[in-house]
């Protein structure tokens, strides 16, 4: 069996040179391709040298429908913008869409899903496999803890992260009310300011903290009469959502065209 030839969207990016190290020591698969925005400086430079892997005979590109013509699949952390545009391509294409991207609104997420009738496509707010075991334990813990648990979820990010809360945050309250049975955005307090009285019964709330180089911390913290459980997840670096998206491609090369989560790749959606 060939190897999945899979091309890395923002490969000049540090997530994108994560990827492609990754892409090397993975059995399997194949760096393909790479992609950058037209008039980046890195368009025609070796991959693996960007990567600090040595020259591997792979240049970034930046013609995305010639790149969809000759690769099996394309992992993207880029924007909600570009994933859009690219979802479109890659169900022209039928190929494998790994999406990474955080920060979607209502419509981008349709678009998303319409391309999902032709692509086979997993999008995940984060792509660890521990991140996903805590998203999967906080729906448990919530549904069976009742509302006399106060939940809050606590993130934080590197000073460059650009959208707040965090996709991973947004799992995870996703992932709480739904063990609740009830809905995030009826139940959500994105942030809290000046004299805000009493927290609202069965309430969601998130904290956002930014600084420094964190790849990425996570807690679903339920807050009972007289006790306090924390769910956290601490990531070290950018390999482990890398080697994640790689699982997922792999994963998809099988199924059939749709929209799949981390936890349909991990077999965690029933937890």
């Amino acid at each position: 069996m060939s190897n999945l030839k899979l091309a890395v969207v923002g490969a000049a990016g540090r997530m994108g040179r994560a990827i492609t190290r990754v892409l090397q020591e993975t059995s399997g698969v194949e760096v393909a391709g790479g992609l950058e925005a037209k008039g980046s400086p890195h368009v025609g430079q070796d991959m693996g040298e960007l990567a600090g892997i040595g020259v591997i005979g792979v240049p970034v590109s930046d013609e995305p429908l010639a790149l969809m013509t000759h690769v099996d699949g394309i992992i993207d952390f880029s924007t909600p913008e570009t994933s859009v545009f690219l979802s479109e391509l890659t169900a022209q294409a039928r190929i494998i869409h790994v999406i990474g991207t955080t920060g979607f609104n209502a419509e981008q997420e349709q678009a998303i899903a319409a391309a999902a009738r032709h692509a086979r496509i997993v999008k995940a707010g984060n792509m660890s496999l521990g991140v996903n075991l805590l998203v999967a334990l906080t729906r448990k813990v919530a549904a069976l803890l009742g509302e006399e648990y106060d939940i809050e979820i606590v993130e934080m990010h590197h000073r460059h992260k650009v959208d707040a809360p965090s996709g991973t945050a947004l799992m995870l309250g996703r992932a709480a009310a739904e063990g609740r049975g009830i809905e995030l955005d009826e139940k959500a307090v994105w942030c809290r300011e000046g004299h805000t009285g009493p927290r609202p019964g069965g309430a969601i709330g998130f904290a956002t903290l930014r600084g420094g180089t964190v790849v990425g911390d996570h807690t679903a913290m339920f807050a009972g009469p007289e006790e306090r459980i924390e769910l956290t997840h601490r990531a070290g670096s950018r390999e482990i959502f890398a080697r994640g998206a790689v699982k997922a491609a792999l994963w998809a090369q099988d199924r059939k065209p749709g929209l799949y989560s981390m936890l349909d790749v991990l077999g965690l959606a029933d937890l």
